[in-house]
């Protein structure tokens, strides 16, 4: 079987690809983005993938970037992460997939560096920040209906990649940006969402990547900042 390999820095991205890969007990290696002295802006990174954005995954293919397409090609690969293509309940996981990716996921990042899309100006960062925010909680409330109602590609039963996905996206709501108030978020105002942080955490997969990345005891219900053996998060 092919042996990936995972371009990653501690909680970031990749997390979520590590976490995909071990759930699917996929053979694999990584290899550390160093940001602390800003390895993903470096050509040899760039040539991965041109944006300087982490994730990337080494595949037969090619290296692929971004996440959601990472993990859809992974589950079309090797199954068991989403619907297959041929399921009733694919068009559904497709249209999620697509929101937590393309919505949720940029919202996210433009709170924790809003400098990088509305300039030096601290107000101006203010403002975006708060827009962000408030469309988040909107977004999580969405994602905590959603999940209330079970549709299978989101049973607690059957973990996949969005389980995956919505439980990174909520432990950074928690802990990032470090120097900014972030009581705009409470996992407890998002019932459901809660209940599929506590099954991703009980999962296999999860003790792994705590282990590689040093995610602490409790890494999607009561988050702590990463203490990992190798790398930084930020």
């Amino acid at each position: 079987m092919t042996r990936y390999v995972l371009h990653y820095a501690p909680d970031n991205a990749s997390l979520i690809v590590r976490l995909a890969l071990e759930h699917a007990q996929l053979p694999y290696g990584t290899r550390l983005v160093n940001r602390a002295v800003s390895e993903q802006s470096g050509a040899a990174y760039r040539a991965l993938n041109p944006q300087g954005l982490i994730p990337v995954l080494e595949t037969p293919q090619g290296p692929m970037f971004e996440t959601g397409a990472i993990l859809l090609w992974l589950a079309d690969r090797h199954g068991g992460l989403a619907p297959a293509p041929q399921d009733a309940e694919r068009a559904a996981f497709l249209k999620w997939l697509f929101f937590v990716s393309n919505t949720l996921h940029p919202a996210l990042r433009m709170t924790f560096y809003p400098d990088k899309y509305a300039g030096p100006d601290p107000l101006h960062q203010a403002a975006l920040r708060g827009t962000m925010q408030a469309a988040i909680v909107g977004h999580l409330g969405t994602l905590d209906t959603l999940t209330g109602q079970r549709p299978g590609w989101l049973d607690p039963q059957r973990p996949g990649a969005l389980h995956f996905y919505i439980a990174a996206c909520l432990r950074w709501c928690a802990l990032y940006p470090q120097d900014t108030d972030r009581s705009w978020f409470r996992l407890a105002d998002t019932p459901h969402l809660r209940d599929l942080c506590a099954t991703v955490e009980a999962l296999p997969c999860t003790r792994a990547a705590q282990a590689a990345e040093g995610l602490g005891p409790t890494p999607f219900t009561a988050p702590s900042l990463a203490t990992p053996p190798e790398g930084s998060a930020t």
